[in-house]
């Protein structure tokens, strides 16, 4: 099974949305830009290669092969995480490659962090990943970091929230991934 740890007590509650700045962001690039398409918009994530290269290769080449399309949130815990990545939808599956090693890192787990999530084995992550939706300090240098929402959080914000303890039981179907894409590939 692929799962993130469960320890959501020592959750801080989100930040307040949205600090102004008056410096634009630099343009990010197209290579490394993954879109999410949501029910209520497009998430846009800055990939990390020079963090996770080995995660982020893999994101990529899921993506490229639309592995990621349609894959349902199946496990969404309001207040820590919404993770996906799973074709079976119910955390115990992947892809048809290898596990990855672990690619632990000092950039912490903050709200929008995306990370992969993996089984008991630090070396066992495969397509499975989530994006944070408060600061998670706990999994700091346990799970790899790969990337970072950069637009579009409001969008990882409304994605349903699952109930009991895991955030696996949906009143009805759970939010999917409608559409995975590279900004290099249009």
């Amino acid at each position: 099974m692929s799962y993130v740890s469960d320890q959501t007590s020592f959750i801080a509650a989100a930040p307040a949305a949205g600090s102004a700045s008056t410096q634009e962001a630099p343009a990010l690039d197209p290579e490394n830009t993954l879109n999410i398409q949501l029910k209520d918009g497009t998430v846009v994530i800055e990939l990390l290669p020079d963090v996770a290269p080995l995660h982020v290769a893999r994101i990529k080449e899921l993506t490229r092969d639309g592995f990621y399309n349609g894959i349902k949130f199946h496990r969404v815990i309001d207040g820590f995480m919404a993770q996906t990545g799973d074709p079976r939808g119910d955390g115990t599956g992947g892809s048809r490659l290898p596990d990855l090693p672990a690619e632990f890192s000092n950039v912490p787990f903050e709200r929008g962090t995306l990370g992969m999530a993996r089984a008991q084995n630090p070396n066992s992550a495969n397509s499975q990943f989530f994006i944070m939706f408060a600061e998670g300090s706990f999994l700091n240098g346990q799970y790899t970091v790969f990337g970072q929402v950069r637009s579009g959080m409001e969008f990882v914000d409304n994605i349903t929230k699952g109930a009991g303890q895991n955030g696996t039981s949906f009143a009805g179907e759970p939010d999917t991934m409608i559409a995975v894409t590279l900004g290099a590939d249009g």
